[in-house]
């Protein structure tokens, strides 16, 4: 169920494994709720580019993501041209994808609607959960599902309003990274943190 990253240290989720910056991540970042649409256009980028691999991958290029993609701003990458398609796919600090890139490009395209439909991205994705956390009571990693009735829901939407890379397993990834959903095992200690933070 759990792993102490040294003697004496409080239970945690196991998935995180020995890798520091991953241990980071679940420390600092992974369930906490966003609601600044530029960090979570960041999340919706990575995700897009994790798709079909493991997040350890992703993570370990964010800031590799982070300057390829101008900061992660949503009307810059709207307006990327064949140019920049062509300088991403040699940029070997990232997943030199083109399927990727252009989904990333037209995503961007598809945020700046929805931002200007609904007044911010976050208004629009938090619908999902009602504007809460869903507080999930797992106690091992095997019982985390990959999709749930709100990422159902929240695919089905955003390909409506021209997202791409956005399935349900997907969407599920990002409402856990982004604190729509706090999947924390029960005994992690970062489960009631959150709890009490929200």
């Amino acid at each position: 169920m759990f792993i102490d990253i040294k003697p004496g240290m409080k239970n945690t989720c196991k998935w995180p494994g020995r890798d520091p910056l991953m241990i980071e991540y679940h420390d600092t970042e992974w369930g906490v709720p966003l609601h600044d649409d530029r960090m979570l256009f960041g999340f919706l980028v990575l995700d897009t580019f994790q798709a079909g691999l493991s997040w350890r991958i992703i993570l370990h290029r964010r800031e590799g993501f982070r300057a390829a993609f101008h900061d992660f701003d949503a009307r810059k990458i709207a307006d990327y041209s064949d140019e920049d398609v062509e300088r991403l796919l040699h940029d070997e600090k990232i997943i030199r994808n083109r399927a990727k890139i252009l989904g990333t490009i037209k995503n961007a395209q598809a945020f700046l609607a929805v931002q200007q439909a609904y007044g911010s991205f976050d208004k629009y994705i938090w619908q999902f959960t009602g504007g809460k956390t869903i507080i999930n009571h797992y106690t091992s990693h095997e019982q985390l599902p990959a999709t749930s009735p709100e990422s159902d829901a929240m695919a089905r939407s955003m390909k409506k309003h021209g997202f791409t890379f956005c399935g349900s397993t997907i969407c599920y990834a990002f409402m856990q990274a982004t604190g729509m959903v706090n999947d924390h095992l029960e005994g992690c200690f970062r489960k009631n943190i959150l709890i009490e933070r929200s």
